[in-house]
């Protein structure tokens, strides 16, 4: 028996989304949709309720809505060696996989963002070009693959990469916020259709075929809707205006100016076409204009979250702006800087104006900090100290990846049938090699609280951040970076490669108020369970980059990986806990001080 799904028609609200699924259903080429969303927000209905309105293939065979789950295999996805045929029939058979089953359907990815990169790179290039196409285990094979791909997400679950983030037509960024009178609408709907299912749908089965019959003849009249060189070049305008990368958006725009004019019945391309589609086109590609008057520049790596210059701590208030335009060194702590605990709620930290220090050089040439890890006999320079962590490998590495082993504990059934010449069941097994490495993450959590500013404490935190980063890209290795200060955290830089540019916006990164430590380590262990989930592979090396100026109590806590505690703390008895709180957090410890 086929699933039922919640009819399409019958979810309140959602206008934008809607508009986004029957424009990739008037128009494949767009490229799919991407949904961002909290929990509860009907991404799910609505994605499954869309397959219904798909029309039947020439084989009279329903489109069919295939679920990619977050634990599929490439050969799940792709297709592989039917192990039953080749027993049976002494033939190399190929077994198809999801891309095949949902060929002129819809390929629905719950959490795409959780989704492993290798297989979202191979299941996108797939949806781009139409074709599957198989070069694995004694088999050659091609089938056709056109599907309309759609990927739900939720930001608090993790990120979507930017490159992946672009390959997606159309995005929607939703809301679960609803006026009373639709949470009541929408909780009648959802009894009526659990109470009776057929029943609730055959009431909206009218609304259904009209809708149905709506996509059908937009589909039919796409191929005669025309667009002006007029209209073409404002969408070239309004696409340069937002500073996308590359043509795509202009592609993708144009396309969906295309399907809106064939939904509303015209032939030809109109202004408010273009108006439609723009924010579902721009919504992930947009970059806005850097104001430079207000802000610090941007770097050109691309991924940084600007350094935000008016904070919003947890309290609520607001901090004072700053003078982007005043770069100086600071070298001298305020004089509230020297005084208590900078835990929050103590202190004076949320009054005062965000300060900035540049980033110190931690490298050979410049012998100014120097390590003195309690491990060592005798005191290293920072560089090196950071650097030894930084490059530390376990096993066999290549490419900056681990290899703890030459072959995987998966069978590879066509090698075995090989060496056994057909013989079954085998006297031997062959087995897949094991993956060139393990993905590495250097994830930085570093202090920007107003304590760090006494001695040049935070310009030897950025220049450990600087290290780290280095040898990370030596490594080509990922690196992530969090900020904690002015009584917030912030995910500053998102899990990419190590950025050769990285000082210039590191000196521009504020620094003012309390220091959330506790609030910071439950953020940074939650983002991390995460990743694990999406990766269980994932290698991954924390370093906290505090003067441990908090009264927190982090014992309760743990975070996953290796950690390491670097202690930037330059007073000549400190006041910190830098200590006390690796241990609590069963890290290796490291101060960094002076001369």
């Amino acid at each position: 028996m086929s699933e039922i799904h919640f009819p399409f028609t019958a979810v309140a609200g959602q206008h934008s989304f809607k508009l986004a699924l029957i424009l990739a259903a008037i128009n494949p080429a767009i490229g799919g949709v991407v949904i961002s969303g909290p929990r509860g927000c009907a991404k799910s209905t609505l994605a499954r309720g869309l397959a219904d309105l798909l029309p039947t293939s020439s084989d009279n065979q329903a489109p069919e809505f295939v679920t990619l789950p977050l634990g599929c295999s490439e050969e799940m996805l792709l297709g592989t060696l039917d192990l039953q045929k080749v027993l049976d029939d002494q033939n190399v058979a190929f077994r198809p996989g999801l891309l095949s089953r949902a060929h002129g359907g819809v390929l629905y990815v719950d959490e795409v963002n959780l989704l492993p990169d290798a297989l979202v790179d191979q299941l996108l290039d797939v949806a781009a070009s139409g074709v599957n196409r198989v070069e694995r285990d004694g088999i050659s094979h091609s089938h056709a693959a056109r599907f309309m791909l759609i990927g739900t997400m939720n930001l608090d679950e993790g990120e979507l990469r930017p490159q992946l983030h672009d390959r997606f037509g159309l995005c929607v960024e939703l809301s679960n916020q609803f006026s009373p009178q639709e949470r009541v609408e929408i909780v009648k709907a959802r009894e009526g259709f659990d109470r009776n299912p057929e029943a609730f749908c055959t009431h909206y089965a009218g609304e259904q075929v009209a809708l149905m019959e709506a996509v059908t003849s937009a589909r039919i009249r796409l191929h005669h809707v025309e667009c002006s060189d007029p209209l073409r070049l404002e969408i070239a305008e309004r696409c340069s205006a937002a500073q996308v990368d590359g043509l795509r958006a202009d592609i993708v725009w144009y396309r969906a100016a295309l399907a809106h004019a064939a939904w509303q019945g015209r032939c030809e391309v109109e202004t408010a076409d273009i108006n439609a589609v723009e924010e579902l086109v721009l919504a992930h590609r947009r970059n806005a204009p850097a104001d430079n008057t207000a802000n610090p520049p941007t770097p050109p790596s691309g991924g940084f979250k600007r350094p935000d210059n008016t904070r919003q701590p947890m309290g609520g208030q607001t901090q004072p702006s700053f003078n982007s335009e005043s770069l100086a060194d600071t070298t001298e702590a305020p004089s509230n800087s020297q005084s208590g605990d900078s835990s929050g709620s103590e202190g004076d930290w949320g009054s005062m104006a965000p300060q900035q220090q540049r980033s110190a050089h931690l490298n050979a040439e410049l012998n100014t900090w120097v390590a003195q890890p309690e491990a060592k006999t005798n005191s290293t320079k920072a560089a090196d100290a950071i650097g030894e962590l930084v490059g530390r490998k376990g096993g066999l590495s290549a490419q900056g990846q681990h290899r703890s082993q030459t072959v995987s504990q998966k069978p590879n059934w066509f090698g075995t049938l090989i060496k056994n010449h057909g013989i079954w069941p085998p006297r031997a097994l062959r087995f897949q090699p094991a993956k060139t490495g393990l993905s590495v993450l250097h994830l930085v959590v570093l202090d920007t609280s107003a304590s760090t500013l006494g001695q040049g404490a935070e310009s030897l935190g950025k220049g450990a951040v600087l290290q780290i980063a280095e040898q990370a890209y030596l490594q080509r290795e990922q690196l992530s970076i969090f900020g904690f200060g002015n009584n917030q955290v912030e995910h500053l830089l998102p899990k990419v490669r190590a950025p050769k540019a990285l000082r210039s916006w590191l000196d521009t990164l504020p620094v003012a108020g309390g220091t959330p430590m506790r609030a910071a380590v439950e953020q940074v262990q939650n983002y991390l369970h995460k990743l694990q989930r999406q990766d269980a592979a994932l290698e991954i090396r924390t370093y906290i980059i505090t003067d441990g100026r908090s009264s927190a109590r982090l014992d309760d806590l743990t975070l996953p990986g290796e950690l390491v505690w670097i202690d930037i703390e330059q007073s000549a008895v400190k006041r910190g806990r830098g200590a006390q709180l690796a241990d609590q957090l069963n890290a290796q410890y490291l101060p960094l001080a002076t001369i």
